[in-house]
């Protein structure tokens, strides 16, 4: 397994650097089940957060691609059968996909909650409640 970082990642998905889109796209080719990248939850956040707010993204079009890298064989992406559970169960993510990963990790910390200040967080989030 290969790690790989949000600069990777996202010149794999958007492909906006055609030097740098090249190399990746080579080395995902190169990419099996026995030898995949690994995508971590901070790559995921910061990879949701670039293509939502500075490259415009919809909240589909983010979905539908964190749907299908949770689906790749040739990818690891943690939290990913929790990702593939939320595309099951909802159309969209109904809160940040950010504050659905801490709540993940959280849980998989063994938490028996995580608080928020984040209103919209505590009421569709799982596992997260609102610390009044």
């Amino acid at each position: 397994m290969i790690g790989i970082d949000t600069n990777i990642l996202l010149r794999f998905l958007v492909n906006d650097e055609p030097a740098q889109g090249a190399i990746v796209q080579r080395f995902m080719a190169e990419r099996t089940p026995e030898s995949p990248a690994y995508i971590s939850a901070v790559v995921l956040a910061e990879t949701v957060w670039f293509l939502r707010r500075r490259l415009g993204y919809s909240k589909l079009e983010i979905a539908q691609t964190l749907n299908l890298l949770a689906r790749a064989r040739e990818v690891v992406v943690e939290h990913s059968d929790e990702l593939k559970l939320l595309r099951l169960e909802n159309s969209l993510p109904l809160a940040d996909i950010a504050d659905y990963l801490v709540a993940w990790a959280a849980t998989n910390a063994g938490c028996s909650k995580t608080f928020t200040f984040d209103r919209k967080a505590a009421r569709q989030i799982p596992g997260m409640e609102l610390l009044a």
